[in-house]
């Protein structure tokens, strides 16, 4: 499991890059929030908007997450604490006017940049 990529991943990169095609320019891998030690994968600063892109079991995906039997309390209080974070970590975005995107590893990155295009593009109309 070390040898699993946390950056760059293939539809990390997939997403980005559709992202871009649209029209839509962004910073990777950086804090929203600085009080807070968690790390957006695409960032939209003037609208505030965080992109997560979450792999399916690492975040346990309800369509696709499995739940390992060898050393499974290890892994199910792993990924538990995951979705927690993540809840926490939308929710402290919340607060501070921030919107969190989520994007699952499985979703096709075109129907997942477009959603990410339209929420961008909604907050920079109310923020304007």
């Amino acid at each position: 499991m070390s040898k699993q990529r946390s950056r760059d991943t293939e539809i990390e990169v997939a997403l980005r890059r559709e992202l871009h095609r649209l029209g839509l320019r962004y910073r990777v891998h950086r804090r929203p929030v600085r009080a807070v030690r968690r790390e957006a994968d695409v960032v939209f600063g003037p609208a505030k908007v965080a992109v997560f892109v979450d792999g399916c079991f690492w975040h346990g995906c309800p369509e696709h997450g499995t739940w390992p039997k060898r050393n499974g309390e290890f892994w199910r209080a792993k990924i538990e604490g995951n979705r927690a974070r993540d809840a926490n970590t939308d929710r402290v975005l919340d607060e501070a006017g921030w919107l969190a995107v989520r994007v699952w590893e499985h979703e096709d990155p075109t129907v997942a940049a477009s959603r990410v295009r339209e929420a961008v593009l909604e907050r920079r109309r109310r923020l304007a």
